[in-house]
């Protein structure tokens, strides 16, 4: 069963249209959140809005939006101005045009949302959109709008339904030139070139997500669970950095002989396990042994 939806509206493609769904494509509710809490008391710990000039405690019927114009100088911008600038949703994905996949700049891609039809009389209006960009190759462009603001949205066949991607607006990019304008032109060599592309070759695989591994998340999974079952944390040794590359040609010709291995998640893993020397001692107070208990 499918969850709820994100958002409802009709999918428009000239005079074809038909109700949709939206759902979020991508969950954080699986990564390891931690709460601000206090030492003494294990409590967890209650933010509060502090003036930054006289200190004191701002309540939150005292609490405004300001845009600044200068240093420390603001324009308070009250909750009905922004209401009246506010777009007000048509629940309309309206497609404007088709362009070519291949011509999308990854760098606007944003939100991804799966689009699927909002009950059975939308069947098959929605079929033959999404089979016609099938047969076309080519991506939907259509505005939308979301939490009031209105997005432009990359629209393609994915699987039985289309995935719905929101783009990010021009000034929203940073321009590449200022990053790499210093970089320089050295000359390198043919032979540097094809040793590398050999590097390349042996690691030659395809894109398989199934792979990817969160080492990180995994030892912090851990952490918690050997912390909350009352074991020992120890730290481990800081590790060793690699010497500096002296010759490239060597470095591409060691790894080009496996030499350049893999790094691991041992120490991630030491981490969460305790396995090696401790380098200082965790202290609990007695007011946390009662929390935790």
């Amino acid at each position: 069963m499918a969850p709820r939806a994100y958002w409802k509206g009709t999918l428009k493609l000239s005079l074809v249209s038909c109700p949709v769904v939206l759902y979020p494509a991508t969950t954080a509710a699986e990564k390891t959140r931690f709460h601000l809490i206090n030492r003494e008391t294990g409590n967890r710990l209650k933010q509060q809005m502090i003036d930054s000039e006289t200190g004191d405690v701002v309540e939150s019927d005292q609490k405004g939006r300001g845009y600044e114009l200068r240093k420390g100088r603001y324009v308070e911008i009250e909750p009905e101005e922004l209401e009246a600038v506010q777009i007000e949703s048509n629940h309309t994905i309206d497609i404007e045009s088709f362009v070519p996949s291949e011509e999308i700049d990854q760098r606007y891609l944003n939100h991804p949302y799966y689009i699927a039809p909002d009950g059975k009389a939308a069947v098959d209006a929605f079929a033959v959109i999404r089979d016609a960009m099938k047969d076309q190759e080519r991506v939907a462009l259509a505005k939308i709008v979301l939490t009031n603001r209105e997005h432009v949205m990359a629209i393609e066949p994915l699987g039985k339904g289309l995935l719905g991607t929101t783009l990010r607006f021009p000034y929203e990019l940073r321009d590449e030139d200022q990053f790499f304008d210093d970089i320089k032109s050295p000359k390198i060599t043919k032979d540097m070139v094809e040793l590398a592309g050999h590097i390349l070759h042996t690691k030659a695989a395809h894109f398989d997500p199934g792979k990817f591994k969160d080492d990180y998340e995994t030892a912090l999974k851990a952490l918690v669970k050997r912390k909350a079952s009352g074991k020992k944390i120890e730290l481990p040794a800081p590790e060793e950095r690699p010497s500096n590359v002296v010759s490239l040609m060597d470095a591409l010709k060691q790894s080009l002989k496996g030499g350049g291995g893999k790094k691991t998640a041992k120490s991630h893993a030491r981490r969460a396990t305790g396995r090696r020397p401790a380098a200082k001692k965790a202290h609990r107070s007695t007011a946390r042994h009662r929390k935790a208990g």
